[in-house]
């Protein structure tokens, strides 16, 4: 597929001063510059006159990738009568990625990815999924999640500049249940509320030590982040305390926001990022889509310190720094972290397998795949059902290097092994937000894996999915 020609709105905002991440030479404002790594320090341009150019292009920034989303995706509100998240949202089904005209699953997956590759046959919603706007990149919330703090924190997500992209169907429930290891008789213990800094003490007081609540104390402080801060080049319109861990991680879980990896240059070659939850990581050993940063601590003051600010030391101090203090602040954060776990799955036993008597015969069957021919256990294995290491999947095999929309689509590289306990809960999938439905995950493996699953196969998968 051919890339989209952006429009001038959307070159201006590519140029933006801290939007240009492009190594090697190129003509700015016609003179040859060679683009650095780094953001510039010095913004001479206005906070009013950055709001006024970036508000004028921001209609055709978004309708730019609504062309691309509805290109790759069926984005229509379909929830299942049955499944529901372990909050009580319906869990949207059905495959949503869009195939190529004239092919379905079983032709495409009985092709060879060289095939595929040559013809150009690789469904799109497949292909990495750019940020809603690749070029300028930040942290962007749900709607949802921004009305609710600012009604509870009086603290504004917006951005002037962009909005988020996926509709709220497809994202997991709000505010989400809260389990921990340490109460389990209590079941969720966030009284169906967003956790934020006004409400953390009078939900958890006298449930966890004091080390615990200092935790959830830190993980909803907002602190300075790239966007949102108090400089003249953020993208709130007012002077903003910041972000907090929870705005993300919202009550220990995900709302879905997303971001751009800090960690990779230039810009074309940036990664969106789905907020994993954290539920569970207590038995997770990497953290990080690509990192690999070994502990829960690291990854906390790894945050704070490099990817707030697109891993750019020298915006952090500008912006203001948050450096945590690793033998209190972090540990606390860790601690509490720690004891955040999985919704209940009841006909699960204790080493992670079905009870029989308790299961359906499609689950048993799901079960059977999942240990069997579909490959899964090889990578998710264990109680969270993951092998806490990395794979690289190797699907640029399956297309040629395409920019689209600010994203050049090639090599990704190893990812982690998510954990799939409780996965129903966390949609979108893939490191990325590429695959939206548990249906869209099994295609995208089937295919990728060459498994050669029937289409029983695959039902059967997806049934055993929604109860881990």
């Amino acid at each position: 597929m051919k890339p989209i020609h952006h429009s001038n709105a959307v070159k201006n905002i590519f140029f933006s001063l801290t939007a240009m991440a492009w190594i090697g030479s190129t003509t700015l404002f016609g003179s040859e510059q060679k683009v650095s790594s780094y953001s510039p320090v010095v913004v001479n341009e206005t906070l009013q006159s950055t709001m006024k150019r970036m508000r004028a292009a921001k209609p055709a920034i978004e309708q730019e990738h609504k062309i691309l989303l509805d290109e790759r995706y069926d984005l229509s509100d379909r929830p299942s009568k049955t499944v529901k998240m372990s909050g009580g949202k319906p869990v949207q089904e059905g495959v949503r990625v869009k195939l190529p005209k004239g092919m379905d699953w079983d032709k495409l997956a009985a092709m060879d990815s060289d095939d595929i590759r040559e013809k150009g046959l690789f469904p799109q919603g497949f292909m990495p999924l750019p940020h809603p706007n690749h070029n300028e990149g930040g942290m962007v919330f749900p709607k949802f999640h921004i009305d609710e703090t600012k009604k509870l924190d009086n603290r504004d997500l917006t951005r002037f500049d962009l909005d988020f992209d996926l509709p709220d169907h497809f994202l997991p429930e709000f505010p989400a249940p809260i389990y921990l290891t340490t109460r389990p008789d209590l079941g969720d213990v966030s009284q169906g509320k967003l956790v934020t800094n006004a409400n953390y003490f009078e939900l958890f007081d006298g449930i966890l030590n004091p080390k615990q609540l200092e935790g959830v104390r830190l993980l909803t402080t907002p602190f300075p982040q790239q966007q949102f801060n108090a400089t003249n080049d953020r993208r709130s319109e007012h002077a903003s305390f910041g972000v907090s861990c929870f705005d993300c991680h919202a009550n220990g879980h995900t709302n879905a926001a997303t971001h751009l990896v800090g960690d990779i240059r230039p810009q074309q070659n940036r990664r969106r990022i789905d907020t994993p939850t954290l539920r569970g990581v207590n038995l997770q050993r990497l953290f990080g889509s690509q990192r690999a940063l070994k502990t829960v601590e690291d990854f906390a003051e790894f945050e704070q310190r490099a990817a707030y600010f697109d891993g750019d030391p020298v915006m952090a101090t500008k912006k203001g720094a948050n450096v945590l203090e690793r033998g209190s602040q972090v540990h606390a954060m860790a601690e509490f972290m720690a004891i955040l776990d999985f919704p209940p799955a009841p006909k699960l036993d204790p080493f992670g397998k079905l009870y029989p008597k308790k299961a359906t015969k499609a689950e048993l069957r799901g079960e059977s795949v999942f240990n069997g021919k579909g490959r899964c256990i090889e990578c998710h294995s264990g109680p969270a059902f993951s092998d806490n290491t990395m794979h690289d999947l190797k699907v640029e095999r399956f297309y040629k290097p395409t920019l689209r929309n600010g994203l050049l689509a090639t090599a990704q590289g190893p990812i982690k092994t998510f954990p799939l306990r409780g996965i129903k809960d966390s949609a979108p999938f893939l490191h990325d937000d590429r695959l939206l439905t548990l249906e869209d995950s099994v295609e995208f493996f089937n295919l990728i894996l060459e498994l050669k699953l029937s289409t029983q196969e695959k039902k059967d998968l997806v049934v055993y999915l929604q109860i881990l």
